[in-house]
């Protein structure tokens, strides 16, 4: 039977509390990754991801520095930082904070609204901090299940939905015409790749000149192709970083030109060094610890073509 997070952490309690500072993560599965995390200090500098992080404060005073402002997050709270917004990640005060967070690609959120709205409509835009019981009650439930294929459709509708109560103004439509077909075969090319891609390949594949590809890729998962290429070499270095394999190996199997190129690119996406985010996994005896047989682990499965990331 596989093991929810929840049940997975539970059973490694007693370790993780010789750990006061830890992090845990399932692995990305169909544009998923659940993450829970105890910290303290200011663990996370500035970063930006590429996709959604919608989360639920569970100790401490949660604080981050978003748009321009300080936004802080207390015990039962929602927090939700959009792809491509810069943010840091901190405790207010000297005390501990703790949270958990899906990690959701923006394509399965644009794929579940038009369901909701019954026409594509630009990605939901929702405060950073809720209280929402509604929006809670969804992050909490997929720790508790395995991540099995129709959960997880249940879960995008479910985070959809409340992205969108809160979001203003989300009435328009897409800014631009797209080759869904194309842009797809281009992000499915990105996603096969650990290796610096040439503009010229991707014309290649999709059919679309460069820039075409840029506005379009963008207005489908709203982050540029070179940006999606980069991230998805980072969640398999973050993957090797789990099974702690050596920094080296890593930052030259996933496609960066030395250790130092990878541990800048590192900390600008995930917020603190390689080394350091292996050290909390290590304190967290990190694992895969959701289902393991439901389905593909690459990120952002098409749903997009039945419709339309502390």
């Amino acid at each position: 039977m596989a093991l929810s997070l929840d049940h997975a952490a539970g059973l490694g309690l007693e370790r993780l509390c010789d750990h006061p500072e830890w992090v845990r993560s399932a692995r990305v599965l169909n544009g998923v990754e659940l993450f829970r995390a105890r910290l303290r200090g200011r663990p996370f500098g500035p970063h930006r991801h590429d996709v959604y992080a919608i989360g639920v404060t569970e100790e401490g005073v949660q604080t981050f520095g978003y748009r321009g402002t300080v936004e802080r997050s207390l015990p039962g709270q929602v927090f939700v930082v959009h792809p491509g917004e810069l943010h840091d990640g901190r405790a207010n005060g000297p005390g501990f904070f703790g949270y958990r967070q899906i990690y959701v690609a923006p394509d399965r959120i644009a794929a579940a609204v038009p369901a909701l709205t019954g026409r594509p409509v630009p990605l939901p835009f929702a405060a950073p901090v809720i209280d929402d019981p509604f929006l809670a009650s969804a992050v909490n439930a997929a720790f508790a299940h395995a991540r099995e294929p129709l959960a997880l459709d249940a879960l995008m509708l479910r985070l959809a939905a409340g992205l969108l109560r809160f979001s203003a103004g989300v009435t328009g439509k897409l800014a631009c015409r797209v080759d869904l077909s194309a842009v797809e075969r281009g992000r499915d090319f990105l996603r096969s790749k650990l290796t610096r891609v040439q503009s010229s390949e991707v014309e290649a594949v999709t059919g679309l000149d460069r820039y075409q590809f840029a506005r379009q890729f963008h207005a489908v998962y709203g982050t540029s192709p070179y940006r999606y290429s980069l991230m998805r070499r980072l969640d398999v270095a973050r993957g090797w970083l789990r099974e702690a394999r050596p920094l080296a190996e890593t930052a030259i199997k996933a496609g960066f030109a030395d250790q130092a190129h990878f541990t800048r690119t590192f900390k600008a996406a995930v917020g603190m060094t390689p080394g350091r985010y292996a050290k909390f996994c290590a304190a967290g005896d990190l694992h895969d610890d959701v289902d393991q047989s439901a389905g593909d682990d690459n990120l952002a499965e098409g749903l997009v073509s039945q419709v339309g990331g502390q």
